[in-house]
């Protein structure tokens, strides 16, 4: 699906919190919000549109709106603690994170918003990291950082961490899986404080909520999102890192791989990567000879067209045939337009309606099925 970042840009407290207010009510996540808006052009026009949605999308019981009063708190509390709450039109915003599909419209920063303006090179990896694991992560992040590079990571422990201190004198982005307050994990108290002082944290979640483990893979989109390149160093088959390594392929960005010993589980990952073709890195040198910081970003221009919505006396022929193709198995989208003959504005009108609803579930590849659990809701 093409980026449909808005050509809006809140110019007020009152547009921001109009912001907030869409993307904190139920079932509005990125993809929905930017949908909403190329349909009802402003996220105030679209938030007094969810009620009718949820409903004509089969929700038989009222949407859970975001108030005013809740997103005027998150505000205040957000820059109360010395953060700010940014949109993807701000300049602050990093430049590569607006060109994913799935790109927060807002986020919490803390720190030096001017990191997020380097070129990014992560640095990802095993928890569970040995000792030799983490010397070569902090050594990549303090190299990298001479040649001008600005490390993102996720603030975990082992292979992150080291990364981060590595980093810390040329500039390190952490990207929080929870909220702009929330250290995670608890060890790593110290070093948040050291970021939140000398470089940038930043996080999708709103201020004051807890991490989760369904949060987690999507702060590892963010951090491939955000950089130009991923190096994982130590990771098992079956980790995190290697679920910011696949979302840095989604992205187009370049993946590097340290290679370890094959009885090593946390070399797995690794060598898994390097035979699907990775970029083997031993040494600094290795990275020089593929990529500069100087490599100049593609242009960060967006924009969004309106989209004429179908008259609604027209849909309720189209709810029943989505409803008849569509199963809990996941479905591309435009296969979707086809097996219904229907036009792409009147399938997409219906999907978002099921969306709001809380009755789809979107899937990688731009796929759409039904939530499994949709009759209880």
């Amino acid at each position: 699906m093409a980026n449909l970042a808005p050509v809006l840009h809140p110019r007020s407290d009152e547009d921001l919190l109009s912001w907030l207010q869409l993307l904190r009510s139920e079932n509005v996540g990125p993809l929905t919000f930017y949908r909403l808006l190329k349909r009802y052009g402003t996220p105030g026009e679209a938030f007094k549109a969810l009620p009718e949605l949820a409903s004509q999308g089969g929700l038989k019981r009222p949407l859970k709106l975001a108030s005013l009063a809740e997103v005027e708190r998150e505000l205040e509390a957000t820059r109360a603690f010395g953060a700010h709450i940014i949109t993807i039109k701000d300049q602050a915003y990093p430049p590569l994170l607006r060109h994913i599909d799935s790109a927060p419209p807002v986020l919490t920063v803390k720190g030096r918003l001017e990191l997020l303006q380097k070129a990014l090179f992560a640095i990802v990896g095993a928890r569970n990291a040995s000792a030799m694991g983490k010397k070569l992560a902090f050594q990549f992040g303090a190299d990298l950082g001479v040649r001008g590079w600005g490390i993102s990571s996720g603030l975990a422990r082992g292979i992150d961490g080291a990364a981060h201190q590595g980093s810390l004198s040329s500039g390190t982005v952490a990207v929080l899986a929870g909220g702009i307050t929330h250290i995670y994990p608890p060890e790593n108290e110290a070093l948040y404080h050291k970021i939140a002082e000398e470089g940038v944290m930043i996080a999708e979640s709103p201020f004051g909520v807890s991490p989760q483990a369904s949060f987690f893979p999507k702060r590892n989109r963010l951090i491939s999102g955000l950089s130009r390149c991923v190096l994982v160093v130590e990771a098992a088959f079956k980790s995190g890192s290697l679920i910011t390594a696949r979302c840095a392929l989604e992205q187009g960005r370049e993946v590097f791989a340290v290679p370890g010993h094959p009885l090593d589980p946390r070399a797995r990952g690794c060598n898994y990567l390097i035979k699907n073709g990775a970029t083997l890195v031993e040494t600094i040198d290795d990275i020089d000879q593929e990529i500069s910081p100087l490599t100049p970003l593609p242009s960060s221009t967006v924009s969004l067209a309106l989209e004429e919505a179908p008259p609604p006396a027209s849909l309720e022929r189209v709810r029943e045939i989505i409803n008849e193709n569509l199963s809990y198995f996941p479905i591309n989208v435009d296969e979707l337009v086809r097996q219904c003959q229907l036009s792409a504005s009147e399938v997409w009108a219906v999907l978002l309606e099921m969306e709001i609803a809380g009755r789809l579930d979107r899937h990688p590849g731009g796929k759409v099925a039904l939530k499994e659990e949709w009759k209880s809701i």
